[in-house]
Order: structure tokens, then C-alpha cells, then sequence
């Protein structure tokens, strides 16, 4: 088998015609087109020919030489002839080159509006509250179906998301509960010790925790727990095409998928605030006995600033952020793509739109609860 002989070219008659020479593969070490461009930016012809006589085997590597010098000579105003060429590479020079590369026209000056594209923004904004209302109205016929006997609601469904709701999320809901009360009787007694009133620490987590921290803190787990799930579970059978049988069966994935999950999501989440509060006040009174207030000091203060007000504001934000969760995550499932890139933005765009609900939802409740006397 013959030595392959090395590829080279070169500029003759005055720089107006290329001469290829030897085996232009991959294989072999081929000239880099900017040698031969400055070449002809010095000799700067009007014309351009190719010399192929001594050309020996090629491959895709002569027609990607010669689409950059095609580029170039376009650029420079340089009349390309191919017709010298193989016509193989003629033909895969011509094919390349049929349609020439798109060029953005260059912007002119705009006004402020038009860079913002204020119209573009408030057409997304009026279609998600839109989608926002249709999800919600679907969902509250869908109850009213369930309430009257009428849905497509399975019991098993509804205790199953029941449990991954509540007993699996103690663990979580116990640890950060717990240090979040420690966290607030650290940070109040940092401040009380000042005035020697440690024994008000007490008054501080024990109001903390029924009526802001209990509910919020297992919100933000939930969401970041149950509502990414929600929105991984229904994103999934959307790939799967699950959600398109059940449709086509004639059952309504409203009333069949998202109304269990809803319930149970709204049910549980007083459950767990009533137990998050106790974890978060016994973690206060831990850091309480080292100001040197004894937990009998503690329960006895405690009692005296408890009130079913304090913890029915907090059980009512509860049931809302339940809500809220539940309906973030159930319609980024619902509204998911088709592929598993879609499933993961589902599941982020669930626990962001949950944990902003959840903000807008706190401080919309203390508001109204201040301007109430609650």
C-alpha cells in the first residue's frame, strides 16, 4: 500500500489560482486555512481559480478547506471558480453554499419601551394568571364533584399521598422545627439578657411558633419536599404519556390525579404544624434552662401567653399554604413537557411558585390579621 502523500497548496499565477497537491484526508496533518489566507490578502486577486492535477485522495477534509476559502473570498469580493474541482467537491462545495448564512440586520436605536418589550411581558403575565385562574376553577369543580360523590377519587390514592404527606416528612419537619425554636430563643435572649428579662423568652418562641414560624417553616419543607414531588410525579406520566390515557378513558385528571394530592396535602399540613409547634417550643426551653430559666418557669410563662387565637392564626395560614403548595406543584406537573429535561424545570418551577406563594400569602394574612386586632 502506497505511502499517503502529505497534503500542501499554494498560490500561483500571481496569487489568482490555488494549486492542491497530495492526499487531503483526515488522517493526515492538512493545512490550516489561515496560512492561505494571509497569502491572499497580501497577493489581494480578483480572481481565483483551483489546480487539482496533482490532487490525490480526499475526503471531507478538502470540501472544509474549501468552504473557508469560499467564505473568505466572498468577504473580500474574490471571485471563486470551482469548476476545476472534483465533482464530488463541487458538488458538496455547491451544497454547503446554496443558502447563504443568516445575518442578523443590525439593530437600530430603540426606545426604552421597545427593549423591555413591555406589550410581550404583559400578554405572558395575562396568560399565566389565566392558566393560574383555569387551574384553580377546574380544581374547586373538581371538589365539588368530590363532595357531592361525583369524582373520580380513588381512597386508596388519597391515604397513600396521605402518608407521603405526614409520617415521611416528620423527620424533616422535627429537625428544622426544632432548631428554628432554639434559633429564636437564642436570638431573643441575646436581646432580653440586656434588661435581665430572660424569662420572656418563653413569650417569644411560644408566639413565634403558633402564630409565624410553625406554620411558614413547615410550609417551605413541604414545598420544597411534597410540591417538587407532586410536580416530578404528574411531569412524569405527561413523558409517559399517562396523563393522555387517562383523558382518553374518559376520566378527568383533575379529579382522578390532582384532587388526592390536594386533600391530602391541605388535611395534613395542621397536623404538622400542631406538632412542628411543640418541637419548636420544647427547643426554645432547651436553650431557655441554660439562661438559667427552669422548665417549669418556662411551662408557666408559656401558659400564660398561650392563646387559641395564636395558634388558630397559625392553623389557618397552614391550611391556605397547603393550598398553595399543592396547587404549585400539581399544575407544573400538569402543564409539564414532553422530555425529562421538562420534568426537572417542572419540579423547580413548582418550589419556586410555591415559596413565593407562600410569601405573598404570610405577609397578605399579617396584614389582614393586624388590621383585625387578631
Amino acid at each position: 500500500m502506497a505511502e499517503a502523500a502529505t497534503p500542501t497548496f499554494q498560490l500561483a499565477d500571481e496569487g489568482q489560482c490555488l494549486v492542491l497537491s497530495g492526499d487531503w484526508v483526515i488522517d493526515q496533518d492538512c493545512p490550516a486555512f489561515g496560512a492561505l489566507r494571509q497569502q491572499l490578502q497580501q497577493a489581494q486577486p480578483a480572481h481565483l481559480t483551483c489546480d487539482t492535477d496533482t490532487l490525490g485522495e480526499w475526503d471531507s477534509a478538502l470540501p472544509a478547506f474549501l468552504l473557508q476559502c469560499h467564505a473568505y473570498c466572498g468577504e473580500a469580493g474574490i471571485d471563486f471558480d470551482s469548476a476545476a474541482l472534483p465533482e464530488g467537491a463541487r458538488r458538496l462545495l455547491g451544497l454547503a453554499t446554496a443558502v447563504k448564512p443568516h445575518r442578523p440586520a443590525p439593530e437600530a436605536g430603540r426606545s426604552l419601551l421597545e427593549i423591555l418589550d413591555l406589550r410581550h411581558r404583559l400578554k405572558e403575565g395575562r396568560k399565566i394568571l389565566v392558566d393560574h385562574l383555569e387551574f384553580i376553577g377546574e380544581a374547586t369543580i373538581a371538589l365539588g364533584k368530590l363532595l357531592t360523590g361525583r369524582a373520580n377519587t380513588r381512597r386508596e390514592d388519597f391515604l397513600t399521598f396521605i402518608h407521603q404527606s405526614g409520617p415521611d416528612a416528620f423527620s424533616i419537619v422535627t429537625l428544622t422545627s426544632f432548631l428554628v425554636g432554639m434559633i429564636l430563643a437564642y436570638l431573643g435572649a441575646a436581646q432580653l439578657a440586656q434588661f435581665g428579662a430572660q424569662i420572656y423568652v418563653a413569650d417569644l418562641v411560644t408566639i413565634g411558633m403558633l402564630r409565624e414560624m410553625g406554620a411558614l417553616m413547615v410550609a417551605v419543607v413541604m414545598a420544597g419536599r411534597t410540591g417538587a414531588a407532586y410536580a416530578a410525579q404528574l411531569g412524569t406520566m405527561q413523558t409517559r404519556e399517562e396523563i393522555d390515557a387517562i383523558v382518553t378513558l374518559g376520566i378527568s385528571p383533575m379529579e382522578f390525579l390532582v384532587l388526592p394530592r390536594m386533600v391530602a396535602l391541605v388535611l395534613i399540613m395542621p397536623l404538622l404544624v400542631l406538632y412542628a409547634n411543640v418541637v419548636g417550643i420544647f427547643g426554645g426551653a432547651i436553650v431557655a434552662a441554660g439562661l438559667d430559666v427552669s422548665f417549669i418557669q418556662f411551662s408557666q410563662q408559656m401558659t400564660n401567653v398561650f392563646s387559641f387565637a395564636h395558634l388558630g392564626t397559625g392553623l389557618l395560614k397552614s391550611v391556605f399554604f397547603g393550598l398553595l403548595i399543592a396547587i404549585a406543584g400539581c399544575r407544573a406537573g400538569i402543564q409539564c413537557g414532553r422530555s425529562s429535561a421538562a420534568v426537572g424545570e417542572a419540579a423547580t418551577r413548582a418550589v419556586v411558585t410555591s415559596i413565593i406563594y407562600l410569601i405573598v400569602a404570610d405577609a397578605a394574612f399579617n396584614i389582614l390579621f393586624q388590621e383585625l386586632g387578631i
